[in-house]
C-alpha cells in the first residue's frame, strides 16, 4: 500500500508530539544551570509555552480523528543529548550560558522547521483549523528564536568571550561586530 502525504502528516505529527514531550522535561535543567537572568526568564517562558504546545497538538489529533501519539524522534533526541553534553562538559565555565543557547536555539530551529512543514502540509490535506494552530505555535517558536538571539547578542555571547563590557551601538543603533541572524555567526 502506498504511503501518502496524509500519513506522512501523522508521523511528523506524532514526532513533533514526542519531541514537545522532551523538550519540556529537558528545559527545567537547562534553566536551572544557566546562569544569566535573561537566559534563565526565556527558558521557563519557552516551558511554559511548550505545555501549551503539547494540547495544541493533542487538539490538532482530535481535529483529524487520530489519537495522540508520540513517534520516537530521534532528532530532538540529538539536541537534547548535544544540550546534556553541554552543561557537563561547561558546567561553571562562563561559556555555559552560551552552549546553552546554541542548544536551545536548535530546538527553536527544529520546532520551527516542523511546524511550518505540518502547517503547510494541514493546509494541502484541508485541516484548516489544525493549520491555524500550527501557525500560533510556529509564531511562538519565531518569537522565541528571536529572543534568544537577542540574549546572546546583548550579553551571553560576550560574557562567554570573558567581555562582560555592554555592546557599544553606533549612532545608528548598530554594531557593526554583531551577526546579521541568529547567535552564532
Amino acid at each position: 500500500m502506498a504511503r501518502l502525504l496524509e500519513d506522512l502528516f501523522l508521523d511528523t505529527l506524532r514526532d513533533v508530539y514526542f519531541a514537545e514531550q522532551k523538550i519540556f522535561a529537558t528545559l527545567p535543567e537547562m534553566e536551572q544551570v544557566a546562569s544569566n537572568a535573561q537566559l534563565k526568564s526565556a527558558l521557563r517562558k519557552h516551558l511554559d509555552e511548550t505545555k501549551v504546545h503539547v494540547t495544541r497538538l493533542e487538539a490538532i489529533f482530535n481535529v483529524i480523528g487520530a489519537e495522540p501519539e508520540a513517534k520516537t524522534c530521534d532528532a530532538i533526541l540529538g539536541i537534547t543529548d548535544e544540550a546534556a553534553e553541554i552543561m557537563e562538559e561547561y558546567h561553571n565555565s562562563p561559556a555555559l550560558d552560551a552552549g546553552l543557547l546554541a542548544a536551545a536555539q536548535a530546538v527553536e530551529h527544529y520546532e520551527m522547521s516542523r511546524y511550518g512543514t505540518l502547517r503547510t502540509w494541514a493546509l494541502e490535506l484541508g485541516y484548516e483549523e489544525a493549520a491555524e494552530i500550527l501557525q500560533t505555535t510556529l509564531n511562538e517558536e519565531e518569537a522565541a528564536d528571536l529572543a534568544l538571539t537577542t540574549i546572546a547578542i546583548s550579553v551571553v555571547n560576550r560574557n562567554a568571550e570573558g567581555n562582560v563590557e555592554p555592546v557599544v551601538e553606533d549612532s545608528d543603533g548598530k554594531s557593526s561586530d554583531l551577526p546579521a541572524v541568529g547567535s552564532f555567526s
